[in-house]
């Protein structure tokens, strides 16, 4: 019944990712190169996160 009013982890989850991903590049072209390399870490970690749940989904 309530359903309808659950967020959704993977749109969440894909928000997130554009989100680091515009972060490092943007840290890329101002030439932090280390900011860049934790940012795109962090982004690999909720990529794997994502892959997780729509495996779960299937």
């Amino acid at each position: 019944m309530f359903s309808i009013f659950k967020k959704d982890p993977i749109k969440k989850l894909n928000q997130q990712l554009s989100a680091k991903l515009e972060e490092a590049m943007n840290a890329q072209r101002n030439g932090d190169i280390r900011t860049y390399s934790q940012l795109s870490f962090e982004a690999q970690e909720i990529e794997k996160q994502l892959i997780v749940l729509e495996n779960a989904n299937k």
